[in-house]
């Protein structure tokens, strides 16, 4: 079977990965759905906390994440050079001169063809990290949207896709609620 390109992504109800400032302290982070989500996605978890939340250090759905410079961004200003270890990690950016870590890959050319590539490659699905500028440059090439929906409406902020062009129809393939108001959702697209 091929490897998938998975966007799973935390979201507000009104479509925001994160405040306009690039904050997601409006997201749940603690709750009934934490137990799952460790359970079912343990490497999305970024290595430094692994050991806190009991979360596996094996690779249950991604063997590769991708992200874009202002995603890793996140973990670098917190002194993290590389946050999902032991994936393949690889940072989309033109403005990053050079990586970090030995273990970050970045990749300067066009993020189309590095996805393509990486879908031919043998493996465990890739996890598209974030954000919402690279998901918006290859939405077409996304085969599955994992949403982790927290539920709160923040107005403004980065949303999911941004310069996404056109309709993209999905099906709902599983969803889950939680007293608390999370909803992870998975949706493949139509094509």
């Amino acid at each position: 079977m091929a490897r998938k390109l998975v966007y799973y992504v935390a979201c507000t109800l009104d479509g925001f990965i994160a405040r306009k400032n690039g904050s997601f302290d409006c997201f749940l982070f603690q709750g009934e759905h934490f137990p799952d989500l460790i359970a079912r996605f343990p490497e999305t978890f970024p290595a430094h906390l692994r050991g806190v939340l009991g979360a596996s250090e094996t690779a249950r759905r991604f063997d590769t994440v991708l992200m874009g410079r202002n995603t890793y961004q996140v973990g670098l200003d917190a002194g993290v050079t590389n946050p999902y270890k032991p994936l393949r990690q690889i940072v989309v950016s033109n403005s990053l001169m050079e990586s970090p870590d030995p273990a970050v890959e970045l990749h300067r050319g066009s993020s189309l063809v590095l996805v393509q590539g990486l879908k031919r490659e043998n493996g465990l699905d890739i996890w598209l990290c974030g954000g919402s500028k690279l998901a918006g440059s290859f939405l077409g090439e996304i085969d599955e949207f994992v949403l982790k929906i927290n539920p709160v409406l923040i107005g403004t902020g980065i949303p999911l896709f941004d310069r996404a062009a056109g309709a993209l129809p999905t099906t709902l393939i599983e969803h889950k609620a939680y007293a608390n108001g999370f909803v992870l959702a998975r949706y493949a697209p139509v094509r």
